[in-house]
């Protein structure tokens, strides 16, 4: 209002009121500044009052993550194979029939599909015949062998997945196969590779193995290895740990070998087994469970 009034005002009486409006002008303006400055700092001190940290406080250290335990066990069965020349391979878990059935000496309608029922995928292989979950690790022994000529020193370890869930079973584990083939591979290979691993694996020589007589469509002839402590909560029983053998003649033709040339042994464990006699667990669902009071005990 005073600006606009400057007009109707004499050249003198203009220049000494515009002096005097500045002047106001300028008292105000100072005057918002200093308050704007006032109400900023009380803003500050108020969250610098909400803030508040102690620093006699201790500082509060970052946690810190571990392997679980059936990494740990995976982790340290390839340490002790890679150490003896085997080679770690990793292929698909959804398979086509052939691999995970037919390429293993297990044909349509033979009673041992059975035992491995499964997940099947709304997908069909070249075949016609659906894709599944894999129900072993065994197809990758497939696949690898078709890849390499011989000699083949291979371990596959990975996850697996079957129709069964009760409170030993789970519907997904985890599963280490092993192959060995050449031209003069034998049983006692297999049983020297194979015992040496689980003394390593327990860290002891206090205990016994058996080979005993099993049957499995790959192998023939074919065993269950059994394992007792001679000491321990689990002393004196016996203890059903893998299965294993010669590998089927069938089975090494599947591979694109001759079995008149080339013959091995195959062993398939379970990781979830191996990881509970280590390391004393005797719940299976603890593995699954997600609680950070059990998986801690392994950081």
């Amino acid at each position: 209002m005073l600006l606009k009034s400057l007009g109707t005002l004499s050249a003198e009486e203009r220049k000494s009121a515009g002096q005097a409006i500045n002047a106001a002008k300028q008292d105000v303006e100072s005057a918002l500044d200093l308050r704007r400055a006032d109400l900023a700092l009380a803003r500050m001190e108020a969250r610098l009052a909400e803030e508040a940290l102690d620093v006699t406080l201790p500082g509060r250290g970052r946690g810190r993550g571990g392997l679980h335990p059936i990494s740990r066990t995976w982790r340290r069965i390839e340490e002790i194979f890679g150490s003896i020349g085997f080679e770690v391979a990793d292929g698909p878990e959804i398979e086509t029939d052939w691999h995970n059935f037919t390429a293993l000496n297990n044909p349509e309608n033979h009673p041992a599909r059975s035992m491995q029922d499964t997940f099947y995928v709304d997908l069909d292989d070249e075949h016609g015949k659906p894709l599944l979950l894999r129900t072993h690790t065994s197809p990758m022994q497939v696949r690898y062998a078709r890849m390499h000529k011989p000699p083949i020193k291979v371990i596959a370890p990975g996850r697996t997945y079957r129709v069964d869930s009760d409170a030993t079973h789970s519907p997904m584990f985890h599963q280490v196969e092993g192959l060995w083939i050449d031209e003069d591979i034998s049983f006692a290979d297999l049983k020297g590779v194979y015992v040496d691993f689980l003394r390593r694996f327990f860290e002891s020589d206090d205990m016994q193995v058996r080979f005993r007589p099993s049957y499995f469509p790959f192998t023939e002839p074919s065993a269950e290895i059994d394992l007792q402590f001679a000491s321990g909560p689990l002393k004196d029983r016996w203890l059903e740990l893998s299965g294993a053998g010669q590998v089927h003649p069938q089975v090494v033709r599947n591979f694109g070998l001759d079995p008149e040339r080339y013959i091995g042994f195959a062993f398939g464990s379970g990781l979830e087994r191996l990881t509970m006699l280590r390391y004393g667990i005797d719940d299976l669902r603890l593995f699954f469970d997600g609680d950070l009071r059990f998986l801690r005990q392994f950081s």
